[in-house]
């Protein structure tokens, strides 16, 4: 695997793979790399000729007090992986080459309306932070496809209608989420968990699971919310959120809807923030 810093050796090399008449799939990534990662790449490597995927923590999708500076960088397992899983090319750029007038200078994407919930709502510009370096990156890397986990459920939307909205040539696949055995999905920040922490944490996934069982029993989603609300604090979560929405745009959904619903819970469990989701179907 080839790992390139700069834009003129990135697109050096895909020019050549173009050249070749070769399909390109792209896996962005902040690095500190797990199994559901490279789950990303497998799915990535299995629809395209060559696959790309890039090591970095973007500065602007974290608020004041969030946790940029202790995200972890471990660029060289990072590389071993990606090299395992048959990655072809690493672009792991630099802050500068990134946001050449800074960061807090840069030109901003906002996505409207779903940006504005949830996450949104609870991180403030976080969306903002996201739109703008994923465009930045599909404009580095030009691909056929980009592979984006399902985990974050949002997230994945605000990339489908950016890329809906500024008519990019680019598929969106979706990967479904890893999840350790008990439940928990996998994430990086999973290791900022104590022992007894990790031990609680799969509450969350069963949390969800509960939420469905509800929902098919015939009970009201405003009625679900409350209760896993309740449950998740009772266990000694803080909740952000644990609401019920349509999966398409996460509308609050109409009195006696059942279709096409998903479950989100955001909660922080000692100093770490666990984000989850299901498909209620």
């Amino acid at each position: 695997m080839q790992t390139v810093h700069d834009a003129p050796a990135l697109r050096a090399a895909i020019r050549g793979w173009r050249g070749n008449g070769q399909t390109v799939g792209f896996v962005p990534t902040m690095g500190n790399l797990h199994v559901g990662h490279q789950s990303l790449i497998k799915l990535a490597r299995a629809r395209a000729d060559r696959v790309v995927a890039s090591v970095f923590v973007n500065p602007t999708q974290f608020a004041p007090g969030e946790d940029f500076e202790r995200y972890p960088r471990t660029l060289v397992p990072d590389q071993a992986a990606l090299t395992d899983e048959g990655c072809d090319l690493l672009f792991a750029p630099d802050v500068a080459t990134m946001y050449p007038f800074g960061a807090q200078h840069s030109v901003t994407l906002r996505v409207p309306q779903i940006t504005e919930v949830l996450e949104g709502a609870s991180r403030p510009g976080h969306f903002d932070g996201v739109a703008t370096v994923v465009c930045k990156l599909f404009n580095l890397v030009q691909p056929d496809l980009a592979v984006f986990g399902q985990k974050d459920f949002q997230q994945l939307k605000v990339i489908e209608r950016l890329v809906r909205d500024l008519s990019l040539p680019i598929k969106i696949l979706a990967a479904a989420t890893l999840r350790a055995d008990d439940g928990l999905a996998l994430s990086s920040r999973n290791q900022y968990l104590s022992a007894d922490e990790r031990a609680q944490a799969p509450l969350v996934h069963d949390t969800l699971l509960k939420m469905r069982e509800l929902l098919h029993k015939g009970h009201a989603w405003p009625v679900i919310e409350q209760v896993s609300s309740s449950r998740l604090r009772r266990a000694g979560f803080v909740p952000d959120y644990a609401v019920i929405r349509r999966a398409g745009d996460l509308s609050a959904p109409a009195e006696g809807e059942r279709e096409g619903l998903v479950g989100l819970i955001a909660a922080r469990l000692g100093s770490t923030r666990l984000i989850d989701n299901l498909r209620l179907d």
